[in-house]
């Protein structure tokens, strides 16, 4: 695939959700980050926002599967990844796949059921695959989760495990529409939804064929040096008594590969970096003062302060 090919699909599909996503080109583009390194995305943020509409809009522009799930206190590990059923037919136990078996599956309210249930997902997000009765069952590809978290001062919401926090690419908001973009909303929502005319204009095969293109993003010393420098940082910062893992540390690089090529570069710079250092990282680590009513703001914040002070590569 071409370079010209390469940005022409990008530019396809970020233009058909914006189709229906109004006003939020950021949110979109660092849902495209996590989509084409092939990762997973946490939205956070009070119900009504349109955080199931993204969902909704990324399926249906790239032809995939969508399956949606409702989190609930009650819900069991099982009815998340499936489980085997007697077939009185054939005699024997088969397995019958959860909803997780889909191209885009939407984990709705995640942080709603139980710490042992969210950790159901933790194999099939960093694995892309599902282990039942010692057998293992691949996923569709691609394979993206999108969940959607309340914040945690709502009713009766449980905090993510870190382990699982950490499977996530991004954090990231959705956020409130401008006015203008609000007015679009009402005025497309008149007569009908407006997801239901969406067209795909992406095949699952062409997003694959794009994250092999991000994996062919050049990453030069120095940008790994500055993302080393960063996660370094978060691990000597005294607000701080968890920093950034490893697997952060991967994730990160894997990001700032896919923002490039959104981007229309096959290299990386050091803004691409900088861009996304607080989506990538602020929920990766713990901090050590801040209660969890206003933690993701103060976290954010001093990620940002950190990162401030790394020297950029020039």
């Amino acid at each position: 695939m071409t370079s010209d090919e390469v940005q022409k699909l990008i530019a396809t599909v970020e233009n058909n959700i914006a189709s229906v996503v109004f006003g939020k080109k950021n949110v979109i583009r660092q849902c495209l980050v996590a989509l084409l390194a092939g990762e997973h995305i946490l939205l956070e943020d009070v119900p009504g926002l349109g955080k199931t509409l993204l969902a909704r809009a990324i399926a249906k522009s790239i032809n995939g599967d969508f399956h949606r799930l409702q989190f609930t206190p009650d819900l069991l590990p099982a009815d998340i990844t499936g489980s085997s059923i007697y077939n009185a037919d054939t005699r024997e136990f088969q397995f019958v796949p959860g909803p997780i078996f889909a191209n885009v599956f939407l984990a709705d309210e995640i942080n709603r059921t139980t710490p042992r249930t969210q950790s159901a997902m933790l194999e099939a997000m960093n694995e892309c695959q599902v282990s039942a009765e010692g057998q293992t069952y691949p996923l569709p590809q691609p394979f993206l989760v999108v969940a959607t978290e309340n914040p945690v001062e709502f009713e009766g919401t449980y905090p993510l495990p870190e382990s699982q926090l950490d499977r996530f690419l991004l954090r990231i908001s959705v956020g409130y529409p401008d006015r203008e973009s609000e007015l679009q909303v009402l005025k497309s929502h008149r007569f009908g939804q407006p997801i239901d005319a969406m067209t795909p204009v992406l095949s699952c095969e062409q997003v694959l064929e794009l994250q092999e293109s991000v994996k062919q993003v050049k990453v030069n010393d120095a940008i790994d040096h500055y993302i080393l420098d960063i996660v370094e940082i978060t691990r000597r910062s005294e607000d701080l008594y968890v920093g950034v893992s490893t697997r952060g540390a991967i994730a990160f690089s894997h990001a700032v590969q896919a923002y490039a090529l959104i981007e229309g570069r096959d290299y990386a710079i050091p803004d691409d970096v900088k861009t996304l250092a607080v989506p990538v990282l602020a929920h990766r680590v713990m901090a050590k003062t801040y209660s969890h009513t206003n933690q993701r703001q103060a976290v954010e914040g001093l990620i940002a302060h950190l990162v401030d002070g790394v020297a950029v590569p020039t």
